[in-house]
C-alpha cells in the first residue's frame, strides 16, 4: 500500500533582492516519486511571515509585474508600524495577506494540472531573510 500523504521540504536560498522564483520543475519533481502515477492534491506552503506562493506566468515580464505592483501596494518605506529590520520591513509583513502563503493544486496522473501558461512561484520581497523553506505536501 502506498503511502496517502507524502511531504518534503525545499530548502532555497532567494537573494538579496526582491525575487519571484519558479518552484514548478521542483514540484514537478516531488510528484514523480511521490505521486507515482496518481490523482491528487499538492499543497504548497511557506512557514515564512513575509513570503508568499503565487501562481503566474514567468519569464514574459509577469514576475517583475507582480514586484512592481507589489512595490506600489506596500510601498518600501517607513509608513509601517512594524519597524524592526531593513527600512520598510514592516510591508513584508502584510504580503501573506496578498500573496497567501500557500496553495493547494489538483494532480492528475501524478502531474500537476496548471493551464499553459502557470508556474508555481515563491514570492519573496523580504531581502533580509534570503533563506526560506517551501514544504510540498502530496495527498493521494
Amino acid at each position: 500500500m502506498t503511502d496517502a500523504l507524502r511531504t518534503h521540504v525545499l530548502e532555497l536560498t532567494t537573494g538579496s533582492t526582491e525575487t519571484v522564483l519558479d518552484l514548478t520543475r521542483d514540484c514537478e519533481r516531488f510528484l514523480a516519486d511521490a505521486a507515482a502515477g496518481r490523482d491528487g492534491l499538492l499543497n504548497v506552503f511557506v512557514p515564512h511571515a513575509t513570503a508568499g506562493i503565487a501562481l503566474l506566468e514567468t519569464g514574459a515580464g509577469s514576475d517583475d509585474d507582480l514586484l512592481g505592483a507589489l512595490r506600489d501596494l506596500l510601498p518600501p518605506d517607513n509608513r509601517w508600524r512594524h519597524q524592526h529590520g531593513t527600512p520598510g520591513h514592516g510591508r513584508d509583513h502584510v504580503l501573506p495577506a496578498l500573496v497567501p502563503p500557500h496553495a493547494t493544486l489538483p494532480v492528475l496522473n501524478g502531474h500537476l494540472e496548471l493551464g499553459t501558461w502557470q508556474s508555481v512561484c515563491l514570492v519573496d520581497t523580504n531581502i533580509s531573510n534570503v533563506n526560506r523553506n517551501v514544504r510540498l505536501s502530496f495527498l493521494g
